[in-house]
């Protein structure tokens, strides 16, 4: 029994992720992110490094 009180099958198929398009969208947000940051230091609203 589950832990919600269902079968504690997987389905290996909804389980499935696409690499690809998850590594693509990591790459994405680090480019965003280390833009504004860039930005932001450089119009002083960036003071401390985290």
């Amino acid at each position: 029994m589950g832990v919600f009180g269902g079968d504690a099958k997987a389905d290996p198929a909804a389980a499935a992720v696409d690499l690809k398009t998850l590594h693509a969208r990591i790459v994405a947000l680090a480019l965003e992110n280390d833009f504004l940051e860039g930005a932001l230091s450089k119009a002083g609203m960036l003071s401390v490094k985290q």
